[in-house]
């Protein structure tokens, strides 16, 4: 695990201890936070439309942002975390709670990720 996704790691468990990020810190976090140096591994091809499993941790529809605990992000090379995601349409959010199951995709947009495509997983 390389120093940035430690730290991030760490930035994300201390949040969590702490009782979580409040909606401002939580925007300026997935405004300010470069993501750039976990894109270092390269995509597979045809990963673009590759879909990723998480669950929600927080959503925040006043900031169209939502904390998602995720596996592995092929199509932009990035390992499992917690992290903010912009979302591309805030109506994806609606009926979203905290400990949903959930899949999703995601593009990059300069340092940024945003969650494209999003839907609740199957019950098991």
């Amino acid at each position: 695990m390389n120093s940035h996704v430690k730290q991030s790691l760490n930035l994300v468990l201390l949040a969590g201890s702490l009782g979580g990020l409040s909606a401002a810190s939580s925007a300026a976090l997935a405004q300010t936070h470069d993501h750039a140096g976990h894109s270092a591994q390269t995509a597979p091809a045809g990963a673009a439309e590759a879909w990723a499993d998480g669950e929600v941790r927080r959503v925040n529809k006043a900031a169209g942002t939502l904390t998602l605990r995720h596996g592995e992000l092929r199509s932009v090379g990035m390992p499992p975390m917690t992290m903010v995601f912009s979302v591309d349409n805030t109506q994806n959010l609606e009926g979203l709670a905290e400990g949903d199951k959930v899949r999703f995709t995601v593009r990059k947009a300069g340092s940024q990720l945003i969650v494209t495509r999003l839907q609740k997983a199957p019950a098991p």
